[in-house]
């Protein structure tokens, strides 16, 4: 399925669910949270070979639309929304995507949430699915790859069991730390 730029995006059903989380596609309608989230540069400093700052909500409904269909109608692979789902609240992101550039194929597991949602567990939560899901799906490994800065994120890394691999600047043009799951083991 291709989406042309004036098509809406709707909501969709969830792709995975956690104990407190509905995990779901971005939508058009999102726009203003993706802004919120993006548009920080707490968040995005931590982001690809230049990190940038989202400065519109033009720019966060293109970005809607390219993860939608990044994620539609793969059964694997996915950028999606992390929501809250006592209350229906997109809280950021999890993603389970091949690394772009990346010479062996790997696939990475990232998040991102925004700093009002920072310190309750989201991040591990979703991203343990996420993981889950492509072990699930075949794959025999997944990797992080985090900023060495990123202390949080490091964290979440330890939190999830990701065995460390050490330094590398294979991945994003940046010289990042490198977690992967275990072999067997699934990442916990």
């Amino acid at each position: 399925m291709t989406l042309s730029p004036a098509e809406p995006i709707s909501a969709s059903q969830p792709v995975f669910t956690t104990e407190r989380l509905t995990v779901r596609a971005w939508t058009v309608e999102d726009a203003p949270t993706l802004l919120d989230v993006y548009g920080r540069w707490e968040v995005a400093r931590w982001l690809g070979a230049t990190p940038r700052a989202l400065e519109s909500l033009d720019e966060a409904r293109q970005l809607a639309r390219g993860w939608a269909e990044r994620s539609h109608p793969d059964d694997t692979y996915g950028i999606w929304s992390i929501v809250l789902t006592d209350s229906s609240t997109p809280v950021g992101t999890v993603l389970l995507v091949p690394i772009p550039g990346a010479v062996g194929g790997e696939v990475e597991v990232g998040w991102h949430l925004h700093p009002d949602h920072w310190g309750h567990g989201y991040a591990t939560e979703a991203a343990r699915a996420a993981i889950a899901r492509g072990l699930a799906a075949g794959l025999e490994e997944v990797l992080a790859v985090v900023s060495p800065d990123n202390a949080a994120s490091l964290a979440v890394c330890r939190r999830l069991g990701l065995h460390p691999r050490g330094r590398s600047d294979a991945y994003y043009g940046r010289s990042l730390e490198v977690f992967a799951t275990r072999p067997h083991v699934g990442g916990r």
